[in-house]
């Protein structure tokens, strides 16, 4: 389940099962709370888009003092809508260079890192081991989503954190609804040889238009990755019905901002998370 809050000036959505792990800090941002005017109001998080450069800084600056969370400690990667995934080294510098960082998703174990993904309809992932501690945040288009992003991420913890399937929580937010997203021909076919694509993408009403549900494509590659049903949340918001609360870019005719969506392993190493066994204690 997720609900609405207000950090600061800015309004958020949170997942109920991700505000179980006490070692964790997220939030899936609104358009709600920022400086940004005309199409970028107001809380436009990209300075790519067409808004003023000053007015983004300020936006950033305002997220930063609502989650106590300094400029320097926000991870954004570049997004090109494919399937690389950045997995961020347990020390040192993260990269050279921003062109280093052409990515879609990034996986860490570092406390203190805000990982971050901009949307504006794509679909923002959060995966998190609350038994080893490991978060991860995905960035899926549906080029992503048709190469499998989010169950490459599932993989990627197993093999680089020893992470299971069954300790593993993921909530998807905000994004374009089935309701509003026809695509054509080029796009449905990338989806057509998926597993299952029936349950996320349909024929529509008009001739070479298809439906697809991108949410549930994603939230499918986690179950079938190993994830449990009843350990996924879902958010019903569809971006384009409501674009007073979040950018749409489809909405919106292309010109637009976006939001950005957030997770951060707190620092303190003494937390406790919920389980369907109870409270598990870690030090």
């Amino acid at each position: 389940m997720f609900s609405f809050f207000k950090a600061g000036q800015i309004e958020c959505l949170q997942s109920s099962l991700l505000a179980r792990c006490a070692f964790l800090t997220h939030a899936f941002c609104t358009r709600r709370g920022g400086v940004s005017q005309g199409d970028y109001k107001s809380l436009n998080m990209s300075f790519k888009e067409g808004d003023e450069d000053n007015h983004v800084l300020q936006n950033w600056g305002r997220l930063a003092a609502a989650f106590d969370i300094s400029l320097e400690q926000f991870l954004v990667v570049n997004q090109v809508h494919k399937d690389d995934i950045f997995i961020v080294k347990p020390y040192g510098g993260y990269f050279s260079s921003r062109a280093e960082l052409d990515y879609d998703a990034i996986i860490t174990n570092r406390a203190d890192l805000a990982i971050c993904v901009k949307t504006a309809d794509c679909v923002p992932v959060f995966i998190v081991d609350r038994a080893k501690k490991v978060i991860a945040a995905v960035h899926a288009g549906w080029r992503g989503s048709a190469l499998g992003i989010s169950a490459k991420a599932v993989r990627l913890l197993r093999a680089n954190y020893g992470s299971s399937p069954q300790d593993m929580l993921a909530a998807i937010g905000p994004s374009i609804g089935p309701c509003c997203y026809q695509v054509d021909k080029v796009v449905a076919d990338e989806f057509l040889n998926l597993h299952n694509h029936e349950l996320f993408l349909s024929t529509g009403k008009k001739a070479g238009k298809w439906t697809l549900n991108l949410a549930e494509a994603n939230r499918r590659q986690l179950v079938e990755s190993g994830i449990g049903e009843a350990n996924i949340d879902v958010s019903d918001l569809c971006t384009v019905c409501n674009q007073d609360r979040f950018f749409s870019h489809r909405g919106s005719g292309g010109i637009t901002g976006r939001q950005i969506n957030f997770l951060i392993i707190k620092r303190d190493d003494s937390y406790q998370v919920m389980t369907e066994d109870g409270p598990i204690s870690r030090h």
